[in-house]
């Protein structure tokens, strides 16, 4: 693995709440659409500032054949586990694996995290896992050490595809039926603890009539944490940290997307994690470069895009990280007013929610 990247933050005087609106909370949307590309669409051109509200299915309307499309084929893992302390089996503990730091050593969020010491061991499946608490990391999440048996499991996942659930954001409080409806249908490398939301929209039917047109689908890969979705708790944008996570572009797909995009064809990322991945992978001139690091990248306004001429994503929580991403590549003002825009024509909102298109 290579450095952290973490390019330069901009200046600004911007504070956290500039990035407010409200919402009602019945247009947090509970459940994914039927079928996948239903969802509704809303176009955003940003040279006129004219918006059209259409369906996602329509999104093939908008592309050109010289287009690429850059999707993350990250999979997210059934990264919650419920169980109990070893020899106390009312002592109910939750466990969140977010990231793994080595083979079967995972950064995590324990609850409640108060009786998670160091040392502490946690019991799962009966017994078919025990988790020992090692060490205490930034924000007070625990590193765990896994033991199960490694005769019964090809590898972790597959122990936790067993024993594990989706760990759906906090806002969703309804049950999800079909697990993979918080899974891109493109979804390939096991390692996010949450879904890059806004390929969910996308069935392979679409993507294929995509491609039929001329248009490139090139992937690349970044492991969402649960940091992208937490609260900025600071006054002042720029005093934000964001957590690091991996990422890796191809030699085949930076290849593509840089003779693409010399060719004149725009470089359109699904979700603000492929756009995060390409800025972190492009120099100064835009030239994406094969590698594999983590990124701790924070895109806020005043940040000059590298690699990215349009997004497709979904409408975010207010005051958080992915919106003021979305009001960087438009503008601060024009964003607020187009979701109030989304709120009166009561658009769903969220992980399960409508899509944009800013071009």
């Amino acid at each position: 693995m290579s450095e952290v990247i973490i390019n330069k933050k901009p200046e600004t005087d911007l504070c956290t709440s500039d990035f407010n609106y409200e919402l009602p909370e019945e247009l947090i949307a509970q459940h994914p659409a039927e079928p996948r590309d239903s969802s509704r669409l809303m176009v955003i051109d940003r040279r006129t500032g004219e918006l059209s509200h259409e369906h996602f299915y329509n999104i093939i309307d908008h592309l050109r054949p010289e287009d690429t499309l850059v999707i993350n084929d990250s999979k997210v893992i059934p990264a919650r586990l419920y169980g109990h302390a070893q020899g106390r089996p009312d002592a109910a503990v939750e466990l969140l694996l977010l990231r793994q730091r080595g083979n079967d050593l995972w950064e995590t969020l324990v609850k409640p995290g108060k009786r998670a010491r160091i040392g502490m061991k946690m019991v799962f499946g009966e017994g078919k896992m025990v988790a020992t608490v090692t060490d205490i990391v930034e924000e007070g999440n625990r590193l765990v050490s896994l033991e199960y048996d490694r005769s019964a499991y090809a590898n972790v996942y597959d122990m936790l595809h067993e024993l594990g659930m989706m760990p759906l954001p906090p806002y969703i409080t309804e049950r999800l039926e079909d697990g993979s409806r918080y899974q891109t249908v493109y979804a390939r490398e096991e390692g996010s603890a949450a879904a890059p939301t806004a390929g969910l929209h996308f069935t392979n039917e679409l993507l294929d009539r995509i491609r039929q047109k001329g248009v490139a689908v090139v992937p690349v890969m970044l492991h969402v944490g649960l940091g992208t979705f937490r609260p900025v708790k600071e006054d002042r944008v720029d005093a934000h940290i964001m957590h690091t996570e991996y990422f890796s572009v191809s030699e085949e797909s930076a290849r593509i997307i840089n003779e693409r995009r010399a060719a004149g064809g725009r470089i359109i990322c699904v979700g603000t994690t492929s756009c995060r991945t390409l800025e972190s992978a492009a120099d100064e001139n835009g030239i994406v470069h094969a590698m594999s690091a983590d990124t701790g990248i924070f895109i806020y306004p005043g940040y000059r895009f590298r690699a990215t001429d349009a997004l497709i994503t979904n409408f975010h929580l207010p005051q958080s990280t992915l919106l003021m991403l979305v009001s960087a590549l438009y503008d601060r003002e024009h964003m607020l007013n187009i979701y109030k825009t989304a709120v009166e024509m009561k658009y769903r909102f969220f992980s399960f929610g409508d899509a944009m298109l800013i071009e």
